[in-house]
């Protein structure tokens, strides 16, 4: 075998039918024997060991991945673990589908190489489309759009316009409340200053013993009478007294009620309105369900 000038030139193949001297000869990857052309593939010369470099990929039907097959192991146990570790249904539109023109009727796939972006709709079109004549391009957006700060501008100025008419209903009512207000005071001090007066009077004439009842010569007739409810008593003192357990404690519980006004909106009571008016411009901004 071999030349002279060559000896280890050629060897014959390992196929026991076929011992065929070649000159270049095929070493199998698996089995690490020496074939010639014709039985250089494994199916030829029957590789036993061909099976365990065999790459054999299945494509998912769920997820669109492929799933390699391991030769020493079951198909069905190495399918089982993809489904229960990778498989993801939702990645099979991402493979299948594949992203095309907008345009109607144009069914070109979009990729990385036959996209363009237009830049007055920013939508993605194929090469023939392009142009925003070819696509129908609406043009460039509104600058109202684009810019937000216009729109929280007109939004502010209409809140104003709108907050402007209860503002000045407020102020009526709070005006027109204080009026109020003012008119039952007063008419309670003025109730409580004649009242106050009348008694001071009949304490003086009571302390200094001076009454029409000493004049009248012993008449049993009584000659005191309440300025209050009409009664009629025979001494200062008595109609004092009357006075003070009487229309005094009356008249005290009467501007005590007349005095306490409840707030509108929380029926929270106050004594003074003034402070009620405050404390509705303060905690409900001044507006009254009235």
């Amino acid at each position: 075998m071999g030349t002279p000038q060559f000896p280890d030139l050629g060897k014959h193949c390992s196929v026991e039918d076929c011992k065929l001297i070649d000159f270049l000869p095929f070493t199998c990857d698996r089995c690490h024997l020496v074939y010639c052309l014709e039985h250089r593939s494994y199916i030829k010369h029957c590789c036993p060991k061909a099976d365990k470099k065999d790459v054999t990929v299945v494509v998912c039907p769920l997820c669109a991945k492929g799933v390699r097959l391991i030769p020493d192991e079951d198909p069905n146990i190495t399918w089982e673990m993809h489904v229960n570790t990778e498989c993801d249904p939702s990645n099979y539109d991402k493979v299948t589908k594949k992203k095309k023109c907008p345009v109607p009727g144009c069914r070109e796939v979009l990729t990385f190489s036959n996209t363009i972006k237009c830049r007055d709709c920013t939508i993605d079109h194929c090469l023939k489309h392009r142009f925003g004549a070819d696509h129908k391009c609406p043009g460039p957006k509104k600058p109202g759009t684009s810019f937000p700060f216009m729109g929280i501008l007109s939004r502010s100025k209409k809140e104003t316009k709108t907050n402007q008419a209860p503002a000045t209903s407020s102020s009526k009512w709070a005006t027109s409340f204080l009026n109020a207000a003012s008119t039952v005071r007063a008419s309670a001090e003025a109730s409580m200053t004649k009242l106050g007066s009348e008694i001071s009077q009949k304490l003086q004439i009571a302390r200094g013993g001076v009454g029409p009842s000493s004049s009248s010569g012993g008449s049993a007739e009584p000659a005191e009478e309440c300025p209050q409810c009409g009664a009629k008593f025979s001494s200062v003192a008595t109609l004092v007294d009357h006075v003070e357990k009487v229309h005094e404690r009356n008249n005290r519980s009467r501007v005590f009620k007349m005095s306490i006004d409840v707030c509108p909106k929380c029926s929270k009571g106050f004594r003074d309105p003034v402070a009620l008016v405050e404390h509705v411009e303060r905690d409900h901004g001044g507006i009254s369900k009235a």
